[in-house]
């Protein structure tokens, strides 16, 4: 598959849409570059745009599960499309921590595309350690426990030591199944083809560019089983032309935002239209967004005001606004507290409870 740029591009349609994109990004940025809560309003995009980019693959991952999942605090065994919903947070995160551009260079590309089922060890399931056994009497601190329930538990604890030398030496498996992957997919002269339309985009304004960018990375498919990944290159190359220094453009949430069948139209100026009404859409309404929260901000300060400088309510605040929704072992992790303190801090501040159970309870900042 080849993708490539009309000649001459569509200007007179296009000017229009595209400053107003331009624009509405700056002064997102802008509001964000001073911001005292800057921190908390990318964590929380971070989650929703994740939810989003499988939403837009036709998966619903609830954004209360994937904050509890990231937090390893699962009330269920998470599903596959959860899985997946963390590993684009985590790849969200890792891009928007390293310097603008690493993503779409060819070290960052093969970094992100070198782990083909987006599964890594945050993902695997700790194994508790078996207690310590004693070499001569192979009991160790098992009192009152018969010698062949002890010899169990040694050779299950032998078992492990053997898997994890096996694993140490050996490492993760790369290889892509057949079952899974089409070997005659050609990534290679995909993305080959994809790196050359960003090339030829340097000289395009930068919203354009990325609109471009994400539009061919949508039409390649360069990796298998990884769509999801050309919202989060569109959204660095933003970064890279320095149109948005201060945070990661959340490109999924916003093209939530404007109606499906607009970027999946085959007239590409019609999807490049698409994308850019849904980047002005995204950038109104993370303003929005950021005025609510800041207003929250300062009513929940007002609560704590006079306070000893030892109260936990001031970090509470912070770690409210840096998640879509918190519960009482998120909130005890975080602080260091007992469950039953965490309960009562919440109930100091007032939060809003958003679940409507009796148990299992969240409360959060909408």
């Amino acid at each position: 598959m080849v993708y490539r740029l009309p000649e001459p591009l569509p200007w007179a349609a296009l000017a229009t849409p595209l400053a107003a994109a331009e624009d509405a990004l700056a002064r997102l940025d802008q509001l964000l570059a001073t911001s005292p809560i800057r921190d908390g309003w990318c964590a929380r995009t971070d989650f929703a745009d994740a939810c989003a980019s499988l939403a837009l693959h036709g998966d619903l991952v609830l954004l209360e599960d994937l904050v509890l999942h990231d937090a390893g605090r699962d009330r269920q065994a998470p599903s596959q499309e959860l899985t997946r919903a963390h590993a684009v947070l985590r790849t969200r995160r890792r891009i928007a921590a390293v310097e603008p551009g690493w993503a779409t260079s060819p070290t960052g590309l093969a970094a992100l595309s070198e782990d083909p089922d987006g599964a890594t060890d945050q993902d695997a399931i700790p194994v508790p350690a078996a207690p310590p056994v004693d070499a001569d009497n192979g009991e160790g601190d098992l009192d009152g426990v018969d010698d062949a329930f002890a010899a169990e538990l040694a050779g299950i604890d032998a078992l492990i030591a053997r898997s994890n030398r096996f694993l140490a030496d050996t490492g993760p498996v790369r290889e892509k199944t057949p079952l899974l992957y089409d070997p005659t997919w050609g990534e290679t002269d995909r993305l080959s083809n994809w790196r050359q339309v960003v090339a030829d985009t340097r000289t395009l304004p930068p919203v354009l560019a990325a609109a471009v960018a994400y539009d061919a990375w949508a039409a390649l498919e360069p990796l298998q089983h990884r769509a999801w990944l050309g919202s989060l290159l569109a959204a660095d190359l933003l970064r890279a032309r320095d149109k948005a220094r201060h945070h990661l453009p959340a490109f999924a949430s916003a093209l939530r935002r404007v109606p499906r069948d607009r970027w999946l139209m085959r007239d590409p100026l019609t999807r490049w239209l698409a994308v850019l009404g849904a980047v002005t859409a995204g950038a109104e309404q993370g303003m929005r967004d950021h005025d609510r929260w800041m207003l929250a901000r300062e009513g929940l300060l007002l609560k704590v005001r006079g306070r000893r400088e030892s109260s936990s309510l001031p970090r509470l605040i912070d770690f409210v606004l840096a998640r879509p929704l918190v519960s009482t072992t998120t909130i005890a992790d975080e602080l260091g507290v007992t469950p039953r303190a965490a309960q009562t801090l919440v109930a100091e501040l007032g939060l809003r409870e958003l679940t409507g159970r009796g148990r299992y309870r969240a409360w959060g900042v909408l």
